[in-house]
């Protein structure tokens, strides 16, 4: 599964639950290293970043996950493997 893949199915399970989010886009005129999806679950920031399985986050995306969490954000990298856990734990009020 490639990364845009996954974040399509991300997006589409965010979607069937009412969930705000927004896929942020990098480019030239945005600060390098924030997370790809932004989201409010119940009133929690929450930020995920996406990677396939074999994906390895850079110094600064993990620096603004760390920055994220350190402010009271839930910030974290979401698999395809940890999808269905991540899920659950939307759903049943766990994060």
């Amino acid at each position: 599964m490639t990364e845009k893949q996954f974040q399509n199915n991300v997006i589409e399970f965010l979607k069937s639950q009412n969930i705000y989010h927004i896929k942020i886009w990098g480019g030239g005129y945005q600060k390098a290293g924030i997370p790809d999806l932004i989201c409010c679950i119940r009133g929690k920031f929450m930020a995920l970043e996406l990677k396939t399985e074999k994906g390895t986050p850079t110094v600064l995306q993990k620096y603004n996950l760390f920055k994220i969490q350190e402010a009271g954000g839930y910030a974290r990298i979401l698999r395809p493997s940890e999808f269905d856990r991540f899920k659950r734990e939307v759903l049943t009020d766990a994060i």
